[in-house]
């Protein structure tokens, strides 16, 4: 993924590592190019480290489509999130080396050369029922250039479960944590690490849990003071958040 910064390109230009010309046309664009449906913010990993992510829900396939490419055509890794096979199918019909998720609803796109991981994150989800939110977040978490370890159906109602994958938690600068019907898991895992825990509400439950709402509330008021949490179903935002903490874990 694109994740250097105005500073760090700036300095590539004053050691020599890249031409002024090269430069210049990284900030042709600035501050973002307007398509008249979307204006694309192409420095937002200049600015921050992360890029901008395609949010493709609302957005037609041929939108969703010419913003991809656009973004794709300044050579860095390209991800949209939930995405319909009808989003994908007019992806792949003008950039053929984008892969869609179905159980994520990503679209990726992997332009950048294979680089050391920087950080680590683990992510977990409480059942099978989940797997799409924790997907997402884990497809995110791996483009943004983490390693990521994949801990599933591991709920509360099978503790067991849980405590026999606790030695892979160990080398994780953040956990994540899906988790519907009552929010339980993300206190536990809370309980058993030394690192932040950012915790998932799924919309997965039966009436009374009213679309995630009960895990969400159940998830805020953890007793576990390393928890905090992200809206329901946003594997995605937990992804982004995690990715800062284990990249700033890992270059200290």
């Amino acid at each position: 993924m694109n994740k250097i910064t105005l500073l760090e390109l700036l300095s590539e230009v004053e050691r020599g590592a890249l031409s002024p010309e090269a430069a210049s046309a990284r900030l042709a664009n600035l501050p973002f190019e307007d398509l008249g449906h979307a204006r694309i913010d192409h420095h937002r990993a200049l600015r921050t480290g992360l890029p901008e992510v395609i949010y493709a829900a609302g957005k037609s396939p041929v939108q969703t489509a010419e913003i991809f490419t656009r973004m794709a055509a300044t050579g860095s890794d390209v991800l949209a999130t939930r995405a319909t096979p009808d989003h994908a199918g007019a992806v792949t019909a003008t950039n053929p080396a984008a892969v869609y998720n179905e159980t994520a609803r990503t679209i990726t796109l992997r332009q950048s050369p294979p680089a050391v991981p920087e950080g680590h994150i683990a992510v977990l989800c409480a059942g099978t029922s989940d797997l799409p939110i924790a997907e997402e977040a884990a497809i995110t978490a791996e483009l943004f250039g983490c390693a990521v370890t994949r801990l599933y159906d591991v709920g509360v109602a099978g503790l067991h479960r849980l405590l026999a994958v606790r030695s892979q938690l160990a080398d994780a600068h953040a956990v994540i944590v899906c988790a519907g019907m009552e929010g339980a898991l993300p206190s536990v895992v809370g309980g058993l690490v030394a690192v932040p825990v950012i915790a998932v509400p799924t919309s997965v439950g039966y009436g009374a849990s009213f679309s995630g709402a009960a895990a969400l509330l159940g998830m805020l008021n953890s007793c576990s003071p390393n928890v905090t949490v992200v809206n329901i179903d946003n594997g995605f935002g937990a992804a982004y958040t995690a990715t800062l903490i284990a990249r700033a874990a890992h270059r200290s």
